[in-house]
């Protein structure tokens, strides 16, 4: 037996069978990435991500036998690009190569002295038990999403911008996945649990449609204020892509902007409304905003300026402070309308 993980136990009774990790890795990165069509090679990623800890140095190492500091990323990074696979799934196969080499220390460079991927791929991997390959489950075909066309003067941002999507996918299934683990061993309940955007949406259109209201009662809000909104809003039901709106200072933008993406939202059936704003002192001031509007429960504020204590990786999963459910969700922004800088 291959372990991932380790707990308490002397007899392993509780350890984390590798092959498991493996497989629940690969089914959480593909359900991440089936939104932008990358759900295999995702689920490739995640299958391979730990294929290192299948050697016998790793295992001495985890079972408290052998040093630590070894390798166990470098290993599927070489498997994925020696299956074979050509045509786009060959640069595809290549995307997913950075991402396992890269799921603990960041995405790596092609070259860079000994932590670039090129020189990844040539090193000497510690040997790897045989029985991987009839526990692991590997699909190599059809990994590029259906819709990837890459388009002249931007085709090298999509493939690298697609290449990161998949990335984030890994890492984030890799470190659920390692916290459902501990959380079982400890008998603990994580609370990720945030309100789906799309089961909240009426009422926040509710809530923003009052709020509008009550400032045109009270006349604080303008004529030309209104006639933003009221474009803006016709707009929704366009096909989803990037819009621009140019507005002059006062002219409610804020408010206006908001009133489009819950609509734009809606009409699409969306997960996110996300606002990436460049000055934290904005990031505030809105963020206020929309909780004075569409309550408290639905928004995260995240940026540099909101403090949070630093952790070890294993006090991360085993966390039981009283703003962990707000730390957790600062990972993945896991709420309908984070704010962010």
């Amino acid at each position: 037996m291959h372990y991932a993980h380790s707990a308490g136990r002397v007899d392993r009774s509780d350890w984390q069978p590798l092959d498991d990790h493996l497989r629940q890795t690969g089914l959480r990165a593909a359900a991440l990435a089936n939104k932008f069509g990358a759900a295999k090679a995702a689920a490739l990623a995640g299958g391979l991500h730990d294929l290192g800890k299948y050697s016998e140095a790793y295992q001495a190492y985890i079972g408290g036998r052998g040093p630590g500091g070894v390798d166990h990323s470098t290993a599927g990074a070489q498997e994925v690009l020696n299956l074979g696979v050509k045509g786009s799934d060959k640069g595809m196969a290549e995307l997913i190569a950075y991402a396992i080499a890269g799921h603990h220390a960041g995405l790596p460079d092609m070259s860079g002295e000994t932590s670039g991927l090129a020189d990844r791929l040539k090193k000497i991997v510690p040997p790897l038990d045989a029985i991987w390959q009839n526990e692991i489950e590997i699909d190599s075909t059809e990994l590029a999403p259906a819709n990837l066309k890459p388009r002249a003067k931007i085709g090298g941002f999509q493939i690298a911008f697609l290449g990161r999507m998949i990335f984030s996918c890994l890492v984030d299934a890799d470190f659920l996945d390692t916290e459902a683990f501990y959380a079982a061993v400890d008998g603990r309940q994580i609370d990720r649990s945030w309100p789906l955007l799309s089961d909240e949406i009426e009422r926040m259109i509710v809530r923003f449609d009052a709020h509008m209201l009550a400032k045109r009662r009270d006349a604080a809000d303008t004529p030309l204020n209104s006639e933003i909104l009221t474009h803006v809003r016709q707009k929704a039901g366009l096909p989803r892509g990037v819009f621009t709106l140019n507005v002059p200072t006062g002219g409610g933008k804020t408010l206006a902007s908001l009133g489009f993406a819950l609509d734009h939202a809606r009409h699409w059936k969306m997960d996110r409304i996300v606002y990436a704003i460049p000055f934290t002192s904005i990031i505030d001031q809105t963020a206020s905003i929309f909780r004075g509007i569409l309550g408290e429960d639905v928004i995260l504020e995240h940026h540099s300026s909101i403090e949070q204590e630093t952790a070890t990786k294993e006090e991360s999963f085993r966390s039981q402070r009283p703003d962990a459910k707000l730390r957790l969700a600062m990972e993945n922004w896991q709420a309908p309308v984070p704010d962010q800088s």
